[in-house]
C-alpha cells in the first residue's frame, strides 16, 4: 500500500463528514483507511526489525490497529453503524487492492498511472455509493 493511497482515504473521510454524510458511508471509508494504514505500518515495522516479519506479524498488526481505533467508539450509540461500515469498507478496499494484483498478474503491466491507488479508492466509492442508496 503507498501513502498516496491512504491519504485518499482520510480525504474521503474528512469531507463525508464535513457533509453530514451518515455514519455508516463514514465509517465504509474508516475501515479502508485502517487497513491501508495497517498495511503501510507493517511495511514500515519490517524496514525498521526485519526480524519482525513472521506469518502472523501482519495480522496481529491489523487486529490492533482496528482495536486502537473502534475500541474508543465502543460506548458510543452508533458502534453497530460503525462496525458494518468498517467491515464493508475494508472488504471493498481488499477488493480494490486484489483487483490491481490479478490486473497486473493477468496483464503484465498497468493501464493507467496510480492504478495501485485508483482500484480501492473506486471499490470505496463505490461501496459508498450503494450504501448510501441502500438508506
Amino acid at each position: 500500500m503507498c501513502p498516496v493511497c491512504t491519504v485518499s482515504v482520510i480525504a474521503g473521510l474528512g469531507i463525508s463528514r464535513f457533509l453530514g454524510i451518515d455514519d455508516l458511508i463514514t465509517a465504509i471509508w474508516i475501515g479502508g483507511f485502517i487497513l491501508s494504514f495497517s498495511f503501510i505500518f507493517h511495511g514500515w515495522l519490517i524496514k525498521k526489525w526485519p526480524k519482525f516479519k513472521s506469518a502472523y506479524s501482519l495480522y496481529v498488526t491489523i487486529l490492533l490497529m482496528y482495536g486502537f481505533a473502534l475500541l474508543p467508539l465502543v460506548k458510543t450509540p452508533t458502534i453497530l453503524r460503525i462496525l458494518e461500515g468498517t467491515f464493508v469498507g475494508s472488504v471493498a478496499f481488499i477488493l480494490g487492492v486484489w483487483a490491481d494484483k490479478t490486473q497486473r498478474k493477468k496483464f503484465s503491466k498497468i493501464f493507467f498511472p496510480f492504478q495501485k491507488v485508483v482500484f480501492p479508492i473506486l471499490t470505496l466509492i463505490i461501496a459508498s455509493l450503494i450504501s448510501y442508496f441502500a438508506i
